[in-house]
């Protein structure tokens, strides 16, 4: 019998994304694709691969990409079917890009948005980013994305992820209903309650992807290696708001127990 490819996440992985508010997929996206996406945006920004010498600022950003590689790496089987697994089946958007990118390259300079923070859900057309908002429901985001469009080691800035963090911001979230607290708000005591939390590094190949719970707090960091670091961050965007009638995602389940809530 020829070897069935394994899609989505294991039973094991989604008690992990609960706990830790994160899962790691390996290969959830080829090479291939991974180096047709670099491509784009090492002709986006203007520089090359090959003259390392024009590799002066530690952090380029690149906006949204919707070509053909990015979508196509946004919806392999895979993901999709861990989409479903963890943000509730059909509950989702199906990504039609992949952005923002921060590529960050080798540099003794900090690059200057290294802060532990968490990505905000709503209210993002208010010009004052300090204003954004998320509450205890997670509106406006179903999962925080990192793909990994390079080979990522430890010197090569890998996100830094403050496992279990998610749990104690679902609980801090909580007080202030579904109108949510402000950016502002929530980064007062800048994450200390996160502080002893074990952290985690977003390492792997080209091609793995940490689906993470909306809550979790991570930080960039510089870069100590030799190659750029190529990754997308992007939300998956919830189909609507919570639905009580449907049985909770993994997502939710995380927010009732950290709150304490009946499952």
């Amino acid at each position: 019998m020829p070897k069935t490819e394994r899609i989505g996440v294991t039973s094991s992985q989604i008690r992990d994304f609960i706990d830790d508010g994160f899962v790691r997929i390996e290969n959830a996206f080829s090479t291939h694709l991974a180096k047709q996406c670099r491509d784009e945006l090492w002709a986006d920004i203007g520089l090359s691969p090959d003259e390392p010498e024009n590799w002066i600022q530690p952090v380029v950003r690149v906006g949204a990409k919707a070509s053909p590689p990015f979508i196509g790496a946004a919806n392999t089987p895979t993901l999709r079917q861990a989409y479903d697994q963890l943000a509730g089946d059909g509950r989702w958007l199906m990504p039609g890009g992949l952005g923002t990118f921060p590529i960050r390259f080798p540099s003794p300079e900090s690059p200057g948005d290294d802060g532990w923070h968490v990505d905000m859900s709503f209210g993002l057309d208010n010009p004052d980013l300090m204003e954004w908002r998320a509450n205890v429901k997670s509106s406006g985001r179903a999962l925080l994305m990192l793909f990994l469009f390079s080979d990522v080691g430890p010197d090569d800035a890998p996100t830094r992820i403050r496992k279990g963090s998610h749990a104690t911001i679902a609980r801090e979230l909580l007080p202030y209903g579904d109108a949510g607290a402000t950016l502002k708000q929530i980064s007062a005591n800048g994450y200390a309650s996160t502080e002893d939390c074990e952290i985690e590094l977003a390492i792997g190949a080209a091609g793995t992807v940490y689906l993470c719970h909306p809550f979790l707090v991570h930080a960039a960091q510089p870069h100590r290696g030799k190659r750029p670091r190529f990754m997308a961050q992007p939300p998956l965007l919830p189909r609507g708001e919570f639905d009580p009638a449907l049985p909770p995602s993994p997502v939710q389940i995380a927010i009732r127990q950290a709150c304490g809530l009946a499952l």
